[in-house]
């Protein structure tokens, strides 16, 4: 079997319950992952993951899946999952392009049986439940970690303070005033970032700037908190349990919120820029953080 995932870090990390829930609904599949290199770490060392292959339509079709799963749902993964030599190709039926399915899969809220915005990963292991027949409890999203570099506090915060889209991403200022409450009750405040952010405000801080995501996996692993804007490294650190404060902006938390760890969504319609200190710190203190 094979299962289209090809990007989005979040979107990845989302993608790890399902593949949990396949493997114990059917345990003789094989499973293999197609992704972009740049995400291929999210599922390195994933138990129930056997292969992960570059989205390219002939190591696809090299693997020889019977079944081909199009959990990404974009123009390009639907004609990878058509392409596939699969001799079943499965997408959502109301996404783009559905005629290159031969199992055309009901939306999440039908196979569920609710009535309400589901979270990402339902949506995601809603496909499994219906094509397995059957649905189960959805567990927390998976990720494996190596050891942290030397020279890190016992007990830090990683605090990511970009994001995708201005309206996705709080103001600098807030951040450093979290930090630095963070830093006065103890604990270390570490800022992440991609090689392109801009980190420069933080740094009087410990940042990371452009670290391999698997440094990045690790250094959330053993977090005792993590703040910051609505992202990919939310779901990671949620996945490794760390408790979430997550600052929402113009997308919607029930649909991104972090899944299945002690969190508190700080969610601002009316625009991220409204968000004040104070929400945050009273966020922190709710989650039983020293501040």
């Amino acid at each position: 079997m094979a299962i289209v995932r090809l990007r989005s870090l979040g979107d990845c990390v989302l993608t790890t319950p399902a593949l949990e829930i396949l493997k114990r609904l059917r345990p003789d599949l094989r499973v293999a992952v197609v992704v972009e290199d740049r995400f291929h770490t999210v599922f390195e060392n994933n138990c129930d993951v056997d292969e992960i292959l570059p989205p390219e339509p002939l190591a696809l079709r090299r693997w020889r899946p019977a079944l081909c799963l199009n959990l990404h749902g974009g123009s390009r993964s639907a004609w990878m999952t058509a392409l596939s030599g699969a001799r079943y190709r499965a997408g959502f039926g109301h996404f783009r392009l559905n005629f290159l399915y031969n199992v055309r899969i009901p939306r999440t809220q039908q196979i569920l049986n609710v009535d309400r915005t589901v979270h990402t990963a339902e949506h995601l292991a809603s496909a499994v439940f219906y094509l397995a027949g059957t649905t189960v409890e959805i567990p927390r999203a998976k990720l494996s970690a190596g050891p942290l570099p030397e020279g890190f506090p016992a007990s830090y915060a990683v605090i990511h303070p970009v994001a995708s889209a201005p309206a996705k991403t709080w103001n600098a200022d807030g951040f450093l005033a979290v930090a630095e409450h963070l830093r006065s009750a103890g604990l270390a405040p570490v800022f992440i970032g991609a090689a392109g952010d801009d980190l420069s405000p933080f740094r009087n801080y410990r940042v990371m700037a452009g670290a391999p995501l698997a440094e990045v996996k690790s250094l959330l692993s053993r977090a005792s908190l993590f703040v910051g804007n609505d992202s990919g490294p939310a779901h990671m650190a949620a996945a490794f349990g760390a408790p979430c404060v997550v600052i929402f902006g113009a997308s919607d938390p029930a649909i991104w919120g972090p899944w299945r760890a002690a969190s508190e969504i700080i969610a601002a319609p009316e625009g991220i820029a409204s968000v004040t200190v104070s929400r945050v710190l009273e966020a922190l203190a709710r989650l039983g953080a020293p501040v």
